[in-house]
């Protein structure tokens, strides 16, 4: 197979291309490499079954072109991150819902399959758990830009959907629950490798609101295994998928956990929200995922445990020094 990748020098998205490739596909990755990174994707280079595309989604002439050569689209490319979303909410509905457009009306003109990477934000502050992906969404104000991303994705959710029921196109939506690993860059308000940089050098770990707010972190291996074996199944056309873990911590439990596994000499802080981030910022209390439905389709559960998960990223900051 030949699979293009959106957002394929990315975190995730280069995991990916390095599993489709071990597994003998050939991989396009298209990339503006604004968030993705050229060294995720540098030990690719000179592989004949790996092209890089430095370009952005919202280019529909380049998406055409390496559109129409693809067997399948896994779509990756997005505005991610907290601190991103707050301080440019236009850049994130632009890229996050014209990039999708683009890139399902692409799939219908070639007749190609298209995977949809959406998000747990896409529950809001619905507290209840473990959640199923047919439960409510909750969310704050419009005009407050923490919903942006959240709306946009719902949004890319919504057109696959229709896309699937009334243009026939085969799509599927998968929701990531705090992917985490080796290549998360510490920007944009990801919380595990900001943790560990902290503590490997002996910084003040700084916690952003109560740090009573719990999550469930999936290692990137995890997900993109997930995603090798959903888009190949025909019964997960038209449907959307859960996927992350169910090894619920809070955000302070995590801090402590990274100071612990690094034998750190730093100390927790706490920061309001309204310093951190802006006004009036809401969060979520807590995100834990129901995974029985992808459980029952492709047989996925979570491999590699929290302490595992800390453990290669440390690995990974210290060999790189991963900003």
């Amino acid at each position: 197979m030949h699979y293009l990748i959106t957002g394929g020098a990315g975190f995730i998205g280069s995991h990916l291309a390095d599993r489709l490739i071990a597994e003998g596909h050939r991989v396009t990755a298209l990339d503006n490499l604004s968030t993705g990174k050229h060294d995720n994707i540098k030990h690719l280079e000179g592989n004949p079954n790996f092209e890089l595309v430095v370009g952005t989604i919202l280019d529909e002439y380049l998406v055409d072109k390496v559109a129409e050569r693809c067997d399948a689209i896994f779509h990756l490319a997005a505005a991610v991150g907290v601190e991103l979303i707050v301080n440019h909410p236009l850049e994130s509905l632009t890229t996050n819902i014209k990039g999708s457009e683009i890139i399902l009306e692409m799939a219908y003109r070639y007749h190609k399959k298209v995977l949809i990477t959406s998000t747990s934000e896409i529950y809001g502050k619905n507290t209840q758990g473990p959640l199923k992906e047919d439960q409510d969404r909750i969310l704050g104000s419009p005009l407050k830009s923490r919903w942006s991303y959240s709306t946009a994705k719902a949004v890319d959710e919504m057109l696959a959907y229709v896309y699937w029921k009334e243009k026939n196109v085969p799509t599927v939506i998968v929701r990531l629950f705090n992917t985490v690993g080796p290549r998360q860059s510490s920007a944009y308000g990801m919380v595990l490798p900001r943790f560990v940089k902290q503590a490997l050098e002996n910084k003040d770990l700084t916690i952003y609101g109560s740090g009573k707010q719990s999550r469930c972190f999936l290692h990137v291996k995890d997900v993109v295994g997930a995603l090798t074996r959903i888009v190949d199944n025909s019964a997960a056309c038209g449907q959307v998928f859960n996927i992350g873990s169910q090894e619920e911590i809070t955000i302070e439990g995590l801090a402590r956990r990274v100071i612990e596994i690094t034998g750190s000499r730093s100390k927790v802080v706490y920061i309001p929200y309204n310093e951190a981030y802006e006004e009036g910022f809401e969060d979520m209390e807590r995100r834990v995922p129901d995974i029985s439905k992808i459980n029952e389709l492709i047989g996925f559960s979570p491999t590699v445990d929290l302490d595992g998960i800390i453990k290669d990223v440390v690995a990974y900051t210290r060999d790189k020094g991963a900003a």
